[in-house]
């Protein structure tokens, strides 16, 4: 089975390095046909699909996707595919978690042994005072994104914990809170995909709603978003979405790329999910993302201003806010939000420019090889072609 990668969103910055821009382009009405600009990247680094949207002023100024569904076949990419987010599902956890501390339901300085009091007697004592808001920024002491699994279990394992998805959870995080911390709680940052379930777990316990009918209700339908869902994109035995394609190391040759058709094994256990299993067109991601944009500068209809920017702001002054890696770049005008995201097969990543009401955002359908570097560069190419750069020749 494919195991679990998802990446920090901290390499991705090392690797896209800023350059000096102008002021940005004022919108146009019609969203302009990106895939003449995606074809030659997707060919270039042999990917089978590419998608990629830019928002500019609140609307969507570029949209476009190119290549196929499944290698080996005629089936085409269209710009109303579903592609999966990874990683960057934990930006959504973290907004329902904002709506919740809203409604007075949770609030960020709750601590574990105040939201699992039923667990104390296992719980290591030293998860006793970490907080929720130390969880979403992953200073909760649990284990990096690649060691997601209890000691002694295996990702098929979680796979098959008892009971439906929420039962599930709370079964994985039973088993998470009894592991000593692999970083200092509360001070160390440690990426990790376990506190955003336990995370998941408190929203779930607060609602007696699983996280799923969490996000449906609160971020899904208010957005308008209603391709997403949850696991591998499509119908088992059906071409109506694009399958899943992971890279095959080979000793001798070029890595092979194989495709994944849908089904219940081929996405990141839902005990995991809050850190990432949504899936989405990329279209209604945007709707996400232009939230998330438009709450900078004033109240939304799901968050007021003052939680987007907790959102936004990195408790510590470092990289990290709370689903969300923070830096400076000069085209974003000062600080940038962004995140990547991948299950080793499919990628995606957003960069937002909160100053210039600006984003873009990137996925394909392939994980491992050089798709990262496709989708740095195609974000490049796009900040440049939408915020008119200084520099004829940038480097990301």
């Amino acid at each position: 089975m494919v195991r679990l990668k998802l990446y920090v969103i901290a390499s991705v910055i090392l690797t896209m390095l800023g350059s000096a821009y102008s002021e940005q382009q004022s919108p146009t009405n019609v969203s302009k046909d990106l895939k003449s600009l995606l074809e030659p990247i997707r060919k270039q680094y042999n990917l089978p699909a590419l998608a990629a949207l830019v928002i500019v002023d609140g609307n969507i100024a570029g949209l476009g996707a190119t290549g196929l569904r499944k290698i080996g076949t005629d089936s085409h990419s269209t710009i109303d595919d579903q592609f999966h987010l990874g990683s960057c599902t934990k930006a959504m956890t973290a907004t329902l978690v904002g709506i919740l501390v809203e409604q007075d339901k949770l609030q960020w300085q709750t601590t574990l042994k105040e939201a699992f009091p039923d667990l104390l007697d296992d719980m290591h004592p030293a998860y006793h005072d970490v907080t929720l808001e130390q969880l979403l920024a992953h200073r909760g002491g649990f284990p990096p994104a690649h060691q997601s699994w209890p000691i002694g279990k295996t990702f098929m394992d979680v796979h098959k914990l008892s009971g439906e998805p929420m039962q599930q959870r709370f079964e994985y995080i039973k088993l998470m809170l009894r592991q000593p911390p692999v970083a200092k709680p509360g001070s160390q940052f440690m990426y990790s995909n376990a506190g955003y379930s336990i995370a998941g777990v408190m929203a779930e316990r607060v609602t007696n709603k699983p996280w799923e009918t969490l996000m449906r209700e609160m971020i899904f339908a208010p957005l308008g978003m209603k391709t997403a869902g949850f696991g591998a994109m499509g119908t088992s035995g059906k071409m109506d979405q694009p399958w899943q394609h992971k890279t095959v190391k080979k000793l001798f040759g070029k890595d092979k790329l194989q495709p994944v058709a849908p089904g219940p094994f081929s996405d990141n256990p839902s005990a995991i999910g809050p850190g990432g299993t949504v899936h989405c067109s990329i279209e209604d991601w945007a709707q996400f993302i232009m939230l998330h944009l438009q709450g900078e500068k004033e109240d939304t209809k799901l968050l007021t201003k003052e939680t987007i920017q907790k959102l936004h702001t990195p408790a510590l002054n470092d990289h990290y806010a709370l689903g969300w890696g923070v830096t400076q770049r000069d085209w974003a005008g000062g600080r940038a939000l962004s995140h990547a995201g991948s299950n080793n097969m499919n990628f995606a990543v957003v960069w937002m420019a909160p100053k210039r009401n600006f984003a873009v955002l990137v996925v394909s359908n392939q994980g491992g090889g050089k798709v990262e570097k496709a989708c740095d560069d195609t974000a490049g190419l796009l900040i440049k072609q939408f915020l008119r750069p200084k520099d004829n020749n940038p480097h990301f």
